[in-house]
């Protein structure tokens, strides 16, 4: 891929590669850039104009200090006890910023599923799968691109579970 496609795209260089490398070449033009940003779930959903569980988000949570991300759908949270339990860890807690960063090379609000700077360990929801498509962070607070969920999952390396937080 060239440097003008992913600059066409606006998808951060490193997320580009990334499709690069899987063969994804074919999803630069579909990624969409919002000048104004889409930092959150809800931001995202209104500006691509879809329902807000079709919004998969990237959260990097630390079990017992080890980086793990989570996949979820933009309108649950996660249980961060059904994580823990999931991962057999004594304690899981959100992330503070410079860890997301340093794990996956992205800000936060612009973690992308897959094209981390490291390897992590993936956990993704199984709420995910209620869709035909979802949209995901192309790296950048400015970029989403669709996917099917299962082809999403599987390039992330996930691991299909339920930490969705139930609502009373």
């Amino acid at each position: 891929m060239t440097t003008s496609a992913a600059d066409e795209s606006g998808a951060h260089p490193r997320f580009a590669e990334a499709l690069s490398e899987l063969g994804l070449d074919d999803l630069h033009p579909r990624i969409r850039r919002f000048p104004d940003g889409a930092r959150t779930a809800v931001e995202a959903a209104e500006a691509i104009g879809c329902e807000l569980s079709q919004i998969c988000k990237s959260l990097i949570f630390a079990a017992d200090g080890v980086p793990i991300l989570v996949l979820m759908d933009g309108a649950s949270r996660v249980d961060v006890e059904l994580v823990r339990r999931e991962v057999g860890a004594e304690k899981v807690t959100r992330a503070r910023a410079e860890l997301v960063r340093e794990t996956t090379g992205y800000a936060i609000g612009g973690v992308p599923p897959f094209g981390h700077r490291t390897r992590t360990r993936v956990l993704a929801d199984r709420s995910l799968l209620d869709h035909d498509t979802v949209w995901a962070a192309a790296g950048t607070p400015h970029t989403v691109f669709p996917m099917d969920p299962k082809t999403l999952i599987a390039h992330a390396g996930a691991t299909l579970v339920d930490v969705r937080e139930q609502t009373a």
